[in-house]
């Protein structure tokens, strides 16, 4: 079963005039693999999936493996707080090209751990074969995946890999513990890639990296070739950044960014607002420090 490790990038969609903006798109898919993104993923938290019809999702993905022309994995979002939707979801991304999928943990109705077990359970028996990458991001879903659930998940071939985006180095130590090397896990965290690497992690699942793909890059490949010093330099060079990026809710900073930047217009959709000042101000020098204006 395929796998996914290294920078990878959690894309932004760029809008305008309401639409899906598809120049921008293939603009910012090429500016990633030039960058060395190893795995683009379109339409999850940083993609505003949930404020996208269903048809603007199929486009994006559609679009994403079509830019992509091979030169990076494609794994789309497609998780919902419904196992009937994110099994539909699943295998739309299947047939649109897709290499795989990122489901996050039910939403809002917060079940049980035997709940998220059966969950993935039955998205992986509907698609067998398909890789999924299951996304553990608590403070979003309200519920945690903890890891003797992952454990258990383990025995799921199609679960290749796990986000886990609790920013918890503990839990990444206790992954590691009961799983060891039956699945992938990638940090959902850009503050602390390096510490989850040298715990056991594989890579990560990066917002940043929409902004500088490059930097996150040197930064995954140094940590993982256990170049302690250059990832060290590289993890605190990006720290003003990372913090700066989620100031405001996640995706407001990174899209005003990447429109500073040159890269698509400010376009987001309600209820997320274009971002504020000060905090733009100090976005855009920020920027400017690391040259990337």
């Amino acid at each position: 079963m395929k796998t996914f490790e290294g920078s990878m990038t959690a894309l932004a969609t760029p809008f305008r005039n309401g639409k899906l903006d598809e120049e921008a798109y293939r603009a910012l898919i090429d500016r990633q693999v030039a960058g060395g993104t190893s795995v683009l993923l379109p339409i999850g938290t940083t993609g505003e999936a949930v404020t996208m019809t269903a048809e603007e999702r199929a486009q994006a993905v559609r679009l994403a493996v079509d830019a992509a022309r091979g030169r990076a994995p494609v794994v789309a979002g497609a998780g919902f707080n419904s196992t009937a939707e994110t099994i539909e979801a699943v295998g739309r991304a299947r047939e649109l090209g897709a290499d795989g999928a990122l489901v996050v943990t039910p939403y809002y109705n917060k079940p049980t751990q035997f709940g998220l077990l059966q969950h993935y359970r039955a998205i992986a028996r509907a698609h067998p074969g398909f890789p999924l990458i299951a996304y553990n991001v608590p403070a979003r879903t309200g519920v945690d995946l903890l890891a003797e659930t992952v454990m258990w998940m383990c025995d799921i071939p199609e679960v290749v890999a796990l986000k886990e985006a609790t920013g918890n180095l503990a839990r990444a130590v206790d992954l590691v513990e009961k799983c060891g090397d039956r699945i992938t896990l990638l940090s959902g965290d850009d503050f602390t890639v390096l510490p989850f690497i040298a715990c056991g992690g594989k890579g990560v699942i990066s917002v940043s990296a929409n902004v500088a793909p490059r930097m996150m890059a040197d930064l995954v490949a140094a940590a993982r070739a256990g170049e302690l010093a250059k990832a060290r330099e590289l993890q605190v060079r990006m720290n003003a950044l990372h913090k700066l990026l989620f100031i405001e809710s996640n995706p407001i900073p990174v899209k005003a960014a990447l429109h500073m930047m040159g890269v698509f217009g400010p376009e987001i959709r309600l209820p997320l607002t274009p971002m504020a000042e000060p905090q733009a101000s100090k976005l855009r020098e920020e920027l400017e420090r690391l040259n990337l204006l």
